[in-house]
């Protein structure tokens, strides 16, 4: 098979795969999540076998492992959760009013250099939006709360996920090693030899940041709840959460945090030392977090990561968050290898130089 005839081959079978993924997006959550399960906990699954265990157990006592660590977490951190959001909820009316009371006064402020015309129409703005966003957050929570679509969703992800990720975690060597028979032979040590990349590419980038977004999120909570800001539970672990991507959390949190900070406080000291929590963690994250648990080696710049969680999460939805990071790692390694291959072809170097060498 010529080179051409091998390229429109691989074209056809990712258009393939593109098209059906679109079309099975909307079931696609609960094998994306167990796939995802299976290749971060097959290290540990390894690492038993070669203590002697055979691979249904040893599926089976670290898949049961992970299930009771999330299920302990969800229980300690779940109630507490509940109540500030619920108790979010239910202020957020006087909220909206404290916000417009603090904006009447910044307009009476400044009345005297403003037509009183213009003044008036700012304060029916201010009242209308007000209005419709107490009416637009109760019409959200009601659909929420009558969606039934969305809790047989939640239900089938809560049942199936685990035993998709049993079932790929007990098989993945086994499918691993079907794939690799399924290579082309003669591009079989390159193909292996980008995968291991791809492998190490995305192992250090994934975990590394989720250890980034675990440290951050714990950092702003305990630092938000010291600070006396309510909801700072919340918000603080919302934030940390967002880190994975770039920027977003600590935007997210600054804004959030700030703003609930001048509404509950009439201190502005505090209402900096609630900024400088974000400051301080943006800080710690640059210099010390992400050099010391991601690191330069993984090879995914923030803008590609940003680029790649947008493009797939408005293709594909939720499932296309999820993979995305996944498909940029593979398409960052793909376009290295490409780079490399350009870089000696003639197409690069025909032998005649660079005007550069050439004046050099």
């Amino acid at each position: 098979m010529t080179t051409e005839r091998q390229i429109r081959f691989w074209l056809a079978g990712l258009a393939v795969f593109l098209v059906l993924l679109f079309l099975l997006r909307a079931v696609l959550l609960p094998f994306v999540l167990g796939m995802a399960i299976a290749y971060f906990l097959d290290p540990v699954c390894d690492r038993l076998e070669g203590w002697k265990l055979p691979r249904w157990l040893a599926t089976t006592v670290t898949l049961v492992a992970f299930l009771a660590l999330c299920i302990a977490a969800l229980m300690l951190i779940v109630p507490v959760l509940a109540s500030q959001i619920s108790d979010l909820v239910e202020r957020l009316p006087d909220y909206i009013l404290i916000l417009k009371g603090k904006l009447e006064q910044l307009l009476a402020l400044i009345q005297a250099r403003v037509d009183a015309a213009i003044l008036e129409k700012i304060r029916e703005t201010i009242e209308g939006s007000s209005g419709r966003a107490v009416q637009w957050l109760a019409d959200a929570a009601g659909e929420l709360l009558t969606r039934g679509a969305a809790i047989a969703n939640l239900i089938s992800l809560i049942v199936i996920t685990p035993v998709v990720a049993f079932y790929l975690l007990r098989d993945w060597d086994l499918i691993v090693a079907k794939v690799d028979g399924w290579l082309p032979l003669r591009h079989r040590p390159e193909i292996r030899r980008l995968a291991r990349e791809v492998d190490q590419t995305l192992a250090g980038f994934v975990r590394g940041q989720g250890l980034v977004c675990l440290s951050l999120g714990a950092f702003y909570a305990m630092g938000l709840s010291l600070a006396g800001l309510e909801f700072g539970l919340v918000i603080g672990l919302a934030s940390g959460l967002l880190t994975f991507i770039p920027y977003a959390g600590s935007i997210f949190g600054l804004i959030m945090s700030v703003g609930l900070a001048v509404l509950q406080f009439d201190d502005w000291f505090r209402v900096g030392i609630v900024a400088a929590i974000f400051f301080v963690g943006q800080a710690l994250e640059g210099n010390l977090l992400t050099p010391k648990l991601v690191g330069d080696r993984v090879g995914l710049h923030p803008v590609w990561v940003i680029f790649a969680l947008l493009a797939f999460g408005s293709l594909f939805g939720f499932v296309g968050i999820l993979i995305a990071v996944p498909a940029a790692a593979v398409m960052g390694v793909g376009v290295r290898f490409a780079l490399d291959l350009y870089l000696g072809s003639r197409f690069y170097d025909d032998g005649g130089g660079s005007d550069g060498e050439a004046t050099a």
